[in-house]
């Protein structure tokens, strides 16, 4: 038999998600059947698999020792010595990142795979002894926001769940003001505007169209952007995201006619090869915690704003 004594980093989780989380070996029509036939129980009583966990529940699982083997000890953080993170701000709820670009955000986000910005921060957390996995129930930081890999810019991290919850529903009321830096072919006119556009995605290739009337499957983006220099034919543009759907900003730039420097997927070829540019030129280069409703334990974060470093192409081309 084991236990386990639900901790804040567990807390208003569903019984049968708890459990794949907790005990990753224990496949799920088999912990539903367990918790039907009260092999485990919730306080000392059979217990709903949809019930909610509260703090100091007592998880009991009377259940063969198989399931419980030790976590692998082969797991990617363990086997960094020198994390590589360039921490823009840091405090025992939350770690802002600027990721370089060509480093992808989580395994399978596409690529040939590697370490991960999220492997870097497990190590890095895990070596300050911040997260002792050991000691976690189910529980791992978190990235809340992810960005392409070879753009470059700001990433938030969560480092206990009810910071992750709280800034997942920040982030999807769009409470979270993120602004990108990009450099496009030409100027655009007028050189501050909005862009609204339908998107969606065309698995075949592996992209996303545009259009702009309601399509099945289709998702509105909409993007601000200003103008900030223009020269020699390339334009420094600032962004900010109204909506966050993927390739947003280089998919409907491309579609007004300025497209990104370096975009091989949407972009223009001869451009790319005329400055000699293989990824696009985009950073995520700066965000603000709006917070107009209420943000709980992270509402002294409310009205702040942060910065990533300023990205090598502005300073190359402007």
């Amino acid at each position: 038999m084991r236990a386990f004594t639900i901790d804040k980093n567990d807390v208003g989780q569903r019984l049968d998600r708890f459990l794949a989380k907790a005990i990753p070996l224990l496949p799920a029509s088999l912990a539903q059947k367990y918790v039907r036939i009260k092999r485990i129980k919730v306080n000392g009583a059979r217990a709903a698999r949809d019930l909610r966990l509260s703090e100091g529940d007592l998880v009991e699982c009377y259940i063969n020792d198989e399931f419980f083997d030790a976590p692998d000890e082969n797991n990617v953080y363990l086997t960094i010595a020198s994390p590589k993170v360039n921490v823009v701000y840091e405090d025992e709820n939350i770690v802002l990142l600027d990721k370089p670009a060509g480093l992808l955000c989580h395994p399978g986000d596409g690529g040939a795979g590697g370490v991960t910005l999220i492997d870097h921060l497990l190590a890095y957390l895990y070596q300050k002894r911040e997260w002792r996995p050991r000691e976690e129930n189910s529980f791992a930081p978190a990235l809340c926001n992810r960005i392409d890999r070879n753009t470059s810019g700001l990433v938030i991290a969560a480092k206990n769940a009810e910071a992750l919850r709280i800034l997942n529903d920040k982030i999807r009321s769009r409470e979270i003001a993120k602004y990108y830096l990009c450099v496009c072919l030409g100027r655009p006119e007028p050189p501050k505007g909005r862009i609204e556009c339908i998107l969606r995605k065309d698995e075949r290739e592996n992209k996303m169209r545009v259009y702009h009337r309601a399509v099945p499957d289709g998702r509105s983006a909409v993007t601000l952007y200003d103008t900030l220099a223009t020269r020699e034919g390339l334009s420094l543009v600032e962004v900010e995201l109204l909506t966050g759907r993927t390739h947003q900003i280089r998919a409907s730039f491309a579609d007004v006619g300025h497209p990104l420097l370096g975009d091989g997927k949407y972009g223009n070829g001869a451009a790319n090869r005329k400055y000699g540019e293989t990824a696009q030129l985009l950073c995520s280069h700066r965000l603000r915690f709006d917070f107009p409703t209420d943000a709980g334990a992270l509402e002294y974060l409310k009205g702040r704003e942060f910065a990533a470093e300023t990205p090598p192409f502005q300073h190359k081309y402007f």
